[in-house]
């Protein structure tokens, strides 16, 4: 199963998505690709960005007594990426609606997408110090606010 198609039948109909404001324009996202080519990856040929949904939870940590409360958005296609991490839920004017064929739609069950959750933010605090963590906790809950987050994507070839 393609997890991001590019093809027409495969990526479906454009339709309408809120997504974040880029913090990359095209230019900055077209020379940072093209440092990226080589003997190895080759020339950048095509460059294109897709939209990925992303689900905003507010996350519990509980840990030596000690209690934090953060947002964060993880990414609802498999889950993998790196969390965002959030103050507060992004305001109507960091969000635009655009109309876009290259934005998949969530692929994850909510409790799953939970689980990675958890293990992700549960990963990073052991990662802090093992030795200083006691009675760890980390209930978190999904909120009412989906949105995609812009990658730009680069395809290099040889020749």
């Amino acid at each position: 199963m393609d997890l991001l198609p590019l093809t027409e039948p495969a990526a479906g109909a454009r339709r309408e998505i809120r997504c974040l404001r880029a913090n990359v324009t095209e230019a900055e996202a077209l020379v940072a690709l093209e440092r990226r080519g080589g003997l190895l990856r080759g020339r950048l040929r095509q460059m294109a960005v897709a939209y990925l949904p992303f689900r905003l939870y507010h996350v519990e940590v509980v840990n030596r007594g000690a209690t934090a409360q953060t947002l964060y958005a993880a990414d609802t296609i498999s889950g993998v990426l790196d969390l965002y991490e959030f103050s507060a839920a992004p305001a109507e004017t960091e969000l635009q609606i655009i109309t876009t064929r290259n934005a998949p739609v969530a692929r994850l069950d909510g409790q799953v997408a939970l689980q990675l959750l958890e293990n992700k933010v549960r990963r990073a605090i052991f990662q802090t110090g093992f030795f200083g963590v006691r009675a760890l906790q980390i209930p978190a809950r999904p909120l009412d606010c989906e949105f995609h987050v812009p990658y730009w994507l680069g395809f290099f070839a040889h020749g």
